[in-house]
């Protein structure tokens, strides 16, 4: 299984070196890869809200909102084009298991570049479609893309930046997706005032970021611990100084040959993962998955132009709209950055919660009050909406949308942790596809009713991690077991039970142990 070393942030020597220039220019390349993931997920719902594509590809959809009494909460309602977005996630979710394989194999940086590959696959095919089939096949190949990149990335990240910053990094992960999709609902709104190519564009500018990603990582090392891992110590070793800027890096160096060394006695790690004592951070990993999307967040980020249309708002002014939330997410994942290792995990979370929770239901309110079947809100109502639709996202983008992939990447023990990493990316994977495929057949159902499906989501979210979530602010990776599990009132019990267990083995089989 692949190797991964964290340094602890306790009472334990530092290892030595600095930031240096090589480590930026391979952290700004490598997050090329989350640009990739944040472009797709604006554009997807931007070029979904234009004329042009609706009908080109999805035509009785055009046609439904040419009505003059069309459903405001059922016009959008097609299972093609819940395909269209859709379809990229369940591809994303099997490419995953394939990805920890060649990271494994292969290496971080190899891994990386076939995400890139995937995704101008995917980009050429979604531009030049002629049809919906290629369309969807385009998608698809994205989606591949998407996998490889969410399971490389975040291991290049944690592998390659210095100690002393590696949890900021790990969060500017989620800052480069928040950016790609500020930069998808930017070009979406300049070019969808070009008829009829403009969608096109949209589509076609998903490549830049993979071609960054593509030709950058010709230039960028491979990070020690992968060298290390399959055999290339010395190689590791040099790469290592280089990208430490000092020449004595023996302990770091060190750790990482200890760690390659036991991950490579555990010869099947998703075996070890289903043993009573990983239950605890897999729970973790998992449900933190679902909470991030059972949230409602990519429902609004996928489709906030056609949310913002739904309520009223012309075409240009639903995208315009959609820049304004794009950018909300940005700025609010850069007080995650800042706040998450002085407040704490649960404290983000749990604040959160009651935000999320109170916007939920004012615009569910809103909407079931004021918005019928036909006809559009007041402007004052559709203002309302706007404002805490933007509320909704700054609460998530500070809190379950970083901390969602943090909190997975720091619970598991070494020798399950990218065994158990590689649970999260396709749990996240795989509800990201449900929310995606029935976002807007369960909007024309529950109409209004769907926040306060969220909202309720939310009460649910916010127990657990009231009750169930430990903190892990300042706890060293290495001491989790320890210091967090074995001490949370409701955990401790897969630990306490199986050792007593083990430990009377010992005794019958070698009495003179105590």
């Amino acid at each position: 299984m692949p190797a991964v070393v964290i340094a602890n942030n306790g009472d334990v020597p530092e290892f030595e070196g600095r930031i240096t220039f090589n480590v930026i220019v391979c952290v700004v390349i490598a997050a090329c890869g989350g640009l990739m993931f944040g472009y797709d997920i604006g554009v997807s719902g931007g070029v979904t809200a234009m004329d042009d594509v609706l009908k080109k590809f999805f035509y009785q959809v055009w046609e439904r909102k040419q009505q003059a009494h069309e459903n405001n909460y059922c016009k959008y309602d097609n299972k093609k084009l819940q395909l269209f977005t859709s379809s990229l996630y369940i591809a994303a979710l099997i490419a995953s298991f394939l990805a920890s394989k060649t990271c494994s194999k292969f290496g971080r940086k190899p891994t990386m570049q076939l995400a890139s590959l995937f995704f101008i696959g995917g980009v050429a095919l979604t531009t030049f479609a002629v049809n919906i089939e290629m369309l969807i096949i385009g998608r698809l190949l994205l989606g591949c893309g998407v996998g490889f990149a969410n399971q490389a990335v975040p291991l290049f990240l944690s592998e390659l930046a210095p100690a002393k910053i590696r949890g900021a990094l790990n969060i500017s992960f989620q800052l480069f997706i928040t950016i790609g999709i500020l930069i998808a609902n930017i070009v979406n709104y300049v070019v969808g005032k070009i008829h009829p190519y403009g969608f096109r564009i949209s589509l076609g500018i998903a490549g830049v970021p993979a071609l960054l990603l593509c030709f950058g990582s010709l230039a960028i090392y491979e990070t020690p611990t992968s060298l290390i891992e399959r055999k290339k110590v010395e190689q590791g070793r040099a790469v290592l100084k280089k990208i430490r800027g000092v020449d004595n890096v023996d302990l770091e160096y060190d750790s990482i040959v200890h760690a390659c060394e036991v991950a490579s006695q555990i010869t099947q790690p998703y075996h070890e993962l289903m043993k009573r004592e990983s239950r605890p951070p897999l729970v973790i990993a998992i449900v933190m998955q679902v909470f991030q999307q059972f949230t409602g967040i990519n429902a609004i980020m996928f489709y906030a132009p056609v949310l913002f249309q739904t309520v009223g708002f012309g075409s240009d002014a639903a995208l315009l709209s959609s820049v304004v939330t794009g950018l909300v997410n940005v700025l609010s994942t850069i007080v995650s950055v800042v706040l998450v290792d002085k407040v704490g995990r649960r404290a983000l979370l749990l604040e959160a919660c009651v935000q999320m929770l109170i916007t939920q239901c004012i615009i569910g309110g809103v909407l079931m009050k004021d918005l019928k079947t036909t006809g559009t809100l007041p402007n004052g109502d559709a203002l309302v909406v706007v404002i805490m639709v933007c509320v909704f996202v700054a609460g998530f983008a500070w809190s379950w949308g970083p901390l969602g992939w943090l909190i997975p990447s720091e619970t598991f023990p070494l020798e399950t942790r990218t065994a158990g990493f590689s649970f999260a990316v396709s749990s996240n994977m795989l509800f990201t596809f449900v929310i995606a495929q029935a976002f807007l057949s369960t909007l024309c159902h529950l109409k209004a009713g769907i926040f306060f499906f969220f909202a309720a989501w939310i009460v649910v979210m916010g127990l657990f991690a009231l009750f169930l979530l430990p903190e892990t602010k300042g706890v060293p990776v290495d001491d989790m077991v320890d210091r967090v599990w074995k001490q949370h009132w409701f955990w401790k019990r897969f630990f306490n039970d199986e050792q007593v267990v083990e430990k009377k083995a010992i005794e019958m089989i070698h009495p003179h142990v105590t």
